[in-house]
């Protein structure tokens, strides 16, 4: 990173107020889009609300990182399958943007089942002088037309509309907890608990299975996909994680149905450390490709790991997020926290990498000074152009005054969600219902 790693400057605070939050409220997924010029969040609701760079910002350095609403809709309504008596969340799971082609947007959404295609585009005028009706709309007599008109198009307030282009629906048994979209942008895969689909952007009815992990007998299931993602370059290259701790690296060249990968990634498990939480602290909630394609991140409960594409048998770098939990891990098995899916991203250049904690904490980790910092989003330090002071945790013996007791962190705040500009230093950070965008510090 350019500027120091701890000394970030807050710069918005949006979404809802805590004292009118709902469930349906909480956000769920955030991700910029190819350029950064828009940041989408999806929530349980539901919804999805998209923010739109503020233009005059992008000169000024203080206010380069404002975003401000730039479309609300609804993307998912909750359904019920009458055949398995099961009601189907609203919730919206991922979004992925597409690359831009033309002055429109497109963006997939999915929820536990469905995923949809969305096109977002924009308004400014309005056709008058229609023949056939008036200007109400409504349906004119054929014999009061006496003389043709020539319609024309009237400038109108900037309409910003959303407008659902394809549903993939039926295809998944399980719940979805991936979408992906390949580097030919003509297909994408989706990815639930035991099963991966590879899909073409313009078939909805049908779609092509590429991982089935489903045993013949359910009593012998020992693993599930936890996530799963395309290699940014190379279309025939994707891999999946999965709830044991392992990475499958495949090929679809190799054959219709990769079910033999063609690289496996684990470490080997430290004897020492074996507990009863060890199998259920391993999980990896999610994995990311590096946007060179040379390294894969993975995130499982107390660390981040990244692992050379290269070298299968552990990985090169492994990162403490909240090693401090170790101790609390009987607690956090009580309170369901120990289950919580963590994702984590890459900074533009690859060299930075950045996850959620507790108690609204986020982690940052500078793969070359090896540096770390702990940083946190509350709306006490919101205020716009507020210096971040780093978060220290203190675990036992004295406290100094500006360090917070392991004892003291509230678990109910979590940040799960975050997302980094493809190529500045801006990151979107969810926490519970509020959206934080925070930029570099600018001298």
């Amino acid at each position: 990173m350019e500027e120091d790693i701890d000394t970030r400057k807050i710069n918005n605070s949006f979404l809802r107020d805590h004292s009118y939050a709902t469930e349906a409220d909480i956000i769920s997924t955030v991700e910029f889009n190819h350029t950064g010029e828009l940041l989408a969040t999806g929530d349980k609701g539901g919804r999805v609300v998209i923010f739109q760079r503020e233009q005059e910002s992008k000169n000024q350095l203080h206010r380069r990182g404002e975003y401000n609403v730039y479309s609300t809709f609804q993307s998912h309504e909750p359904e019920f399958d009458y055949l398995k008596s099961l009601e189907i969340e609203e919730k919206i799971n991922k979004i992925r943007w597409l690359p831009q082609q033309n002055a429109a947007y497109f963006l997939l959404s999915t929820n536990d089942k469905t995923v949809k295609l969305w096109k977002v585009s924009e308004r400014d005028k309005r056709p008058e002088g229609y023949n056939l009706k008036d200007e109400d709309g409504r349906i004119r007599d054929p014999a009061t037309i006496t003389t043709l008109r020539v319609p024309v198009l009237r400038p109108m307030d900037l309409m910003v509309e959303a407008t659902p282009r394809r549903v993939f629906a039926n295809a998944h048994t399980y719940h979805i907890n991936s979408i992906s979209v390949n580097s030919d942008y003509e297909t994408y895969m989706s990815a639930d608990d035991l099963r991966i689909n590879l899909w073409n952007f313009e078939i909805t009815n049908q779609s092509f299975n590429i991982v089935d992990i489903k045993p013949a007998n359910m009593e012998e299931l020992t693993e599930v996909i936890t996530a799963a993602e395309f290699h940014p370059l190379h279309c025939n290259t994707f891999v999946y994680s999965s709830s044991k701790g392992t990475i499958r690296l495949c090929d679809m060249r190799a054959s219709a149905l990769c079910d033999r990968h063609t690289k496996f990634f684990e470490e080997p498990e430290d004897p020492s450390n074996r507990s009863f939480f060890s199998e259920i602290i391993s999980s990896i909630s999610d994995v990311k490709f590096s946007h060179s394609g040379r390294y894969i991140m993975t995130r499982d409960y107390l660390t981040v790991k990244v692992w050379d594409l290269n070298m299968e048998n552990r990985p090169i770098e492994t990162y403490q997020v909240h090693d401090y939990l170790r101790s609390k891990l009987c607690s956090l098995y009580e309170n369901d926290c120990i289950f919580d899916k963590f994702e984590c991203v890459w900074n533009g250049s690859d060299s930075v990498i950045m996850t959620g904690s507790y108690n609204n904490f986020f982690r940052m980790f500078d793969r070359n000074t090896k540096r770390d910092v702990t940083l946190e989003a509350s709306r006490e330090n919101s205020k716009p152009r507020a210096i971040l002071k780093p978060r220290k945790v203190c675990v036992g013996g004295k406290r100094r005054k500006d360090e917070i007791s392991v004892d003291s962190l509230d678990f109910s705040k979590k940040i799960l969600h975050t997302a980094w500009h493809p190529s500045e230093n801006i990151i979107a950070v969810a926490a519970t219902n509020n959206l934080y965008i925070f930029q570099d510090k600018v001298n």
